[in-house]
């Protein structure tokens, strides 16, 4: 882990963030802590990284892996100083594992869930997930992240990020007020709105972690590389309701700057 490690982001990265939507984080977690998560998750898959023959499927879905690599990944100090400078000193809940994993293997068939769509955060109990819901408050979410467990480059099925985005879906949220938007209703024109964001890749070293607006819209891919791509996409949750007391974090601010509150 280089030296600066403690440092968190700088200051252009928080006003990089609000306006694009997302920061990356290169060296967040050490290599060694990256390779023994996907020892790990090699063994639950039931499949070698030395037996290609194996790979099957063009995805393969692992849960919540909360051993203690996963937990020390999402935990180190340059992290927790980043959770502080986005969503709030003291407003997030400490991440007690990493998940899900949508593990992408090279292959020429479809992976069946690419789309566009942003990660939507309460009402979950209802078992139609196109009913479930985010409203402008970000009520459940205080970020997205990427957590990347494998190199990934250009043709590794790197989950593709429109830039911006998270302000359109912000504006869009706000008529529906605390009640929220469902997946449905967000979903219904396919983010045509957001068609003229500029894209970016998210690729990088393992290590690299992506922090991401609530309302980031992002898309899987298909996986056009050699090897697997190792990756989680967990939420970093809010300790409690906003308190519209606090002074505004940076999530909330790219929020207030988009609809002009």
């Amino acid at each position: 882990m280089p030296d600066n490690e403690h440092v968190g982001l700088t200051a252009g990265q928080v006003e990089n963030f609000i306006s694009d939507g997302f920061v990356k984080v290169e060296d967040a977690f050490s290599p060694d802590l990256a390779a023994r998560a996907r020892a790990e998750l090699w063994h639950d898959m039931g499949l070698s990284p030395d037996r290609p023959e194996g790979w099957a499927q063009p995805v393969v879905r692992i849960g919540v892996k909360s051993s203690p690599p996963f937990v020390e990944a999402a935990n180190t100090p340059r992290l927790r100083k980043a959770y502080d400078q986005l969503a709030g000193e003291g407003r997030w809940l400490a991440p007690m594992g990493v998940g899900t994993f949508p593990i992408r293997f090279p292959s020429p068939e479809a992976p069946g869930d690419v789309g566009w769509h942003v990660d939507v955060s309460f009402g979950t109990d209802n078992p139609d997930f196109m009913q479930w819901r985010a409203n402008v408050m970000s009520k459940g979410r205080a970020l997205l992240m990427l957590f990347l467990f494998s190199d990934v480059g250009p043709d590794d099925a790197p989950t593709i990020i429109r830039k911006g985005s998270h302000a359109v879906i912000a504006r869009e949220l706000l008529p529906y007020g605390e009640a929220g938007a469902t997946l449905g209703q967000l979903s219904a024109d396919g983010y045509a709105s957001t068609s003229g964001c500029a894209e970016e890749l998210a690729t990088g070293a393992a290590g690299t972690v992506y922090l991401c607006h609530p309302f980031l819209v992002h898309s899987a891919q298909p996986h056009r590389g050699q090897q697997p791509r190792f990756m989680a996409q967990p939420p970093l949750l809010p300790r409690g309701e906003l308190d519209p007391s606090s002074p505004a974090s940076p999530v909330q601010l790219a929020i207030r700057q988009a609809c002009a509150l």
